[in-house]
């Protein structure tokens, strides 16, 4: 058999369930550390219940991403997962989904490992959204998480210190409310509300435009240039504001494409 006939009759089985996603549905990727609480905890020893060091390696992860070929407009990263909007109109490998999957999940992994120094994989999921309101709800979705998972994470290892052991710290602070674990912490002279807002909100990565200066040789002189940088936002609102926040990207960035 030629060379040609068989590539052509083993790629169909390649391709055949290739599914694209529809025109006009608004597309987000979240990329989750695999096996994550091992490697932070007991492999690499990061310092819990937050790390800057694990921080910022998620946020150079996130940056990373924001430059492999995809137009994404908006990273956002808690703990060991990250979000990616993709602009209304990516059409990169014209919107397969494998190709979107696999290609985010190796690069995160990729790019990951090689500031850590050891293994991080991760894997990848795609939610395909309809409308705006949807997508402002998925990131108001993690951003609440982000702050559920940093009360919970901070009584726990408050206990944890306290010597109560993984059974009784996860036992204590099972079925209490908010206020009775924010309660828990303020005994222990904690005031939930001064942890810094990038434990609590989760930290958000954007497209911003700024003044650079520049040399035209033409001229023989300095100018000021426009240029598009990722900026890393620590300081991210809540609730409506978020939704609010997230809208003001979306339209920032058709409006630019327009």
């Amino acid at each position: 058999m030629k060379f040609d006939d068989l590539d052509l009759k083993m790629r169909v089985y390649e391709t055949s369930h290739d599914r694209c996603v529809l025109p006009n549905m608004y597309l987000v990727a979240r990329i989750d550390g695999r096996s994550f609480t091992k490697l932070t905890k007991e492999v690499q020893k990061f310092k819990a219940p937050f790390d800057e060091r694990f921080r910022d390696l998620m946020v150079e992860t996130v940056k990373h991403l924001m430059n492999c070929g995809f137009n994404v407009i908006y990273g956002f990263t808690e703990s060991d997962e990250i979000s990616l909007l993709f602009h209304h109109n990516e059409s990169a490998f014209s919107r397969k989904t494998r190709k979107f999957i696999s290609i985010l999940a190796g690069e995160a992994s990729a790019k990951f490992s090689s500031m850590l120094g050891d293994v991080g994989a991760f894997d990848c999921r795609l939610s395909e959204l309809p409308n705006k309101k949807l997508v402002e709800d998925y990131f108001r979705w993690r951003n609440e998480d982000a702050h559920r998972n940093a009360l919970n994470a901070h009584c726990y290892w408050r206990l944890r210190q306290d010597n109560y052991s993984q059974n009784e710290a996860t036992s204590k602070i099972e079925g209490l409310s908010i206020a009775a674990k924010n309660e828990l912490l303020f005994q222990y002279g904690i005031n939930f509300n001064d942890v810094p807002n990038w434990q609590k909100r989760g930290i958000g990565v954007y497209w911003k435009n700024v003044k650079k200066e520049g040399f035209n040789p033409k001229t023989n002189q300095a100018i000021w240039v426009d240029k598009r940088e990722l900026f890393v936002d620590y300081e991210l609102p809540m609730r409506d504001e978020y939704n609010q926040f997230i809208k003001d990207v979306i339209e920032r960035n058709e409006k630019v494409i327009a």
